[in-house]
């Protein structure tokens, strides 16, 4: 299946760096969308190359997501001259990050994607490895500004699909709140917020990366 917005886009005669410049200036969406999905390939093949323990495809592709958007956001014209390069890098990196991020909390799964709902003591006490490190989990500010503009980018594009409940889940996510501070929010157990961040990822995955037909 081709990517709807990068196959019959009006940007396909305008280049990735003034692309940049509509992006930044004039909070054109239309041409962040068509840049995200022309560079879904690279995602993938990026994505393909890599083996992080304990994580499912979608949330190494998810890594790869926010690696272009650190590029969209960070890449200056004044100082580099090719965007597809510097995306290169900034996904690079990111895969990268999270392998080492993976290999230092070998049985964490990566923080925000995976269930962390496995119980954190060996006597079988209810607290959660999610709780336990949930409020001590120190991020870089540009991950978490980031972060929140990706997961703003997925609630636009999959709103459609989601629940009355998951939107709700992934309005607050984008806000920058954690998961146990949903769940109070929202009066629902740490778990029920954990599977439908499950199932927003899954829906984003698919919805964002698809591939292009031969």
């Amino acid at each position: 299946m081709q990517n709807l917005y990068y196959s019959n886009s009006n940007y396909y005669n305008i280049d990735d760096e003034e692309l940049i410049t509509l992006i930044k200036e004039k909070n054109d969406k239309n041409a962040l969308n068509y840049l995200l999905d022309k560079y879904t390939e690279l995602v993938n093949m990026k994505v393909s190359k890599y083996f992080i323990v304990g994580a499912e495809r979608e949330d190494i592709v998810q890594e790869g997501l926010i690696g272009l958007f650190k590029a969209v956001r960070n890449f200056d014209s004044s100082k580099l001259s090719s965007f597809k390069t510097f995306a290169n890098l900034c996904i690079e990196r990111q895969l990268q990050t999270a392998i080492k991020s993976s290999n230092r909390q070998k049985h964490i799964p990566l923080n925000s994607y995976l269930s962390l709902n496995t119980s954190a003591y060996e006597d079988n006490d209810d607290t959660s490895i999610m709780e336990v490190f949930d409020s001590n989990t120190a991020e870089d500010p540009l991950d978490t500004v980031t972060k929140k503009e990706y997961y703003k980018f997925v609630e636009n594009r999959i709103e459609e699909t989601l629940s009355d409940f998951e939107k709700q889940v992934l309005h607050r996510f984008a806000n920058g709140e954690s998961y146990v501070e949903i769940s109070k929010r929202l009066d629902a157990p740490v778990k029920s917020v954990d599977n439908a961040i499950q199932r927003i990822r899954k829906k984003a995955t698919k919805n964002i990366l698809k591939e292009n037909e031969m």
